[in-house]
């Protein structure tokens, strides 16, 4: 039996924004074609409540970057038949055995189920009667399946359309979220860390379309720490569309707060600065959002009385997609989406460069405000990082 030529790619949240709905369905569809644009061949088609793929032979490409677009509930590789109840049946219990066949080998009793869905109201059979058909041929020619439509192990499934009957007896699991782009853009401050990545990829999944800023500190931090920060770049790129990544340096402002600021204050005042730098930088491409990588009391700088004294050095709304998670829940998305290999390696970052002896564990916006008062020329020192920031567009 021929493989299957086609996918179909089923959303979840999008169905709940009611007069929104057009719009998130055309994104993900842009964005799906922007993943698909390596796959030869391939191609997006909107379905109502769907959409389909058309592979052209490259199934396991296609799947591939399908699977990592956000918005994606589930996806099922499926054979299109014209919709009639011959051809339908024709297909059904074939399926059956290759499924059986290839998941489930051996001779023992397999729980099975088929779900019908009659798109095409001029298709002749209600969508019970199709699947009490489809269930009864297979039953008939693989006597190891047992009815359990309550908690099957293999699902033959049809969706009737006016475009086709597509079968199918296998659902893999979508990223989620909701397409890239459709709630606005923000700019996510990336370490060479664990945390941080994960930040950014799941800002992308709640449909912001993410830039990256990383901060260097030459010679304290070299090209080790650059070409770490681009490799995570770089896996981050699978994700959405379009990907920018902004190197800003950071030398002057750390060199004179060691010479100058006291040195409990010295990280709390660091990531002042690239919170000042960061929001002068998403300003210039009409970003309307920060995201940074904290977890509520992981370090230092990350107690309660810190985060929002160094909230207040940007007049940006702030997310920070890690509070509610652990730090083994954080490594494990970091595996999942392909990051963690690349946080581990070692290089310096400008965060780890000068660590104070014994920092501030619980400041107050008076008194850090009071120390960079004492601080003439740190505002002319951001603003000359500010100018000499890079931008680079990164590719997978």
């Amino acid at each position: 039996m021929p493989g299957p030529d086609a996918i179909l790619v089923r959303y979840g949240e999008l169905a709940l924004k009611g007069g929104q709905r057009g719009h998130f369905e055309r994104r993900l569809a842009e964005n799906l074609r922007s993943a698909l644009a390596a796959v030869p061949g391939a191609r997006v088609e909107r379905m109502r409540g769907r959409l389909l793929v058309r592979t052209e032979g490259r199934l396991e490409e296609a799947l591939t970057a399908a699977a990592r677009v956000f918005g994606v509930k589930s996806l099922s590789p499926v054979h299109r038949v014209a919709a009639t109840e011959e051809a339908i049946r024709g297909l059904g219990s074939a399926l059956v055995g290759e499924a059986l066949a290839r998941r489930h080998p051996g001779a023992g009793p397999v729980r099975f189920a088929v779900r019908a869905n009659r798109s095409d109201r001029r298709f002749p059979m209600r969508s019970d009667e199709l699947a009490a058909r489809l269930g009864a041929d297979a039953l008939r020619d693989h006597p190891r399946l047992t009815v359990d439509l309550d908690d099957p192990e293999l699902t033959l499934e049809v969706d009737v359309r006016d475009s086709g009957a597509y079968l199918f007896c296998e659902r893999i699991p979508g990223p989620g979220g909701l397409p890239v782009g459709t709630l606005g853009r923000a700019l996510c401050l990336l370490s060479g860390g664990i945390d941080s990545p994960v930040a950014a990829w799941m800002a992308m999944r709640r449909g912001l379309r993410t830039e990256l800023v990383s901060f260097v500190s030459p010679p304290h931090t070299g090209a080790q720490t650059i070409a770490k920060v681009e490799r995570l770049a770089r896996v981050l790129a699978a994700w959405q569309p379009v990907t920018w990544l902004h190197l800003a340096p950071l030398t002057e402002v750390q060199e004179y707060l060691r010479r100058e600021a006291p040195e409990p204050f010295h990280t709390l005042l660091d990531r002042r600065s690239m919170m000042r730098i960061a929001t002068h930088l998403a300003r210039r491409k009409k970003l309307r959002a920060l995201v940074t990588g904290d977890n509520l009391g992981q370090v230092a700088s990350q107690t309660l009385e810190n985060m929002t004294v160094t909230d207040d050095a940007s007049d940006l709304l702030v997310l920070r997609p890690l509070e509610a998670l652990d730090k083994e829940e954080i490594i494990e998305r970091a595996r999942a989406i392909g990051t963690y290999e690349v946080s581990i390696l070692p290089a310096p970052d400008c965060c780890t460069v000068w660590l104070p002896r014994s920092p501030v564990l619980h400041a107050r916006r008076d008194e850090v405000e009071a120390v960079e008062a004492a601080l003439p020329e740190l505002a002319d020192l951001e603003y000359r990082a500010v100018k000499r920031a890079t931008r680079e567009k990164i590719t997978p």
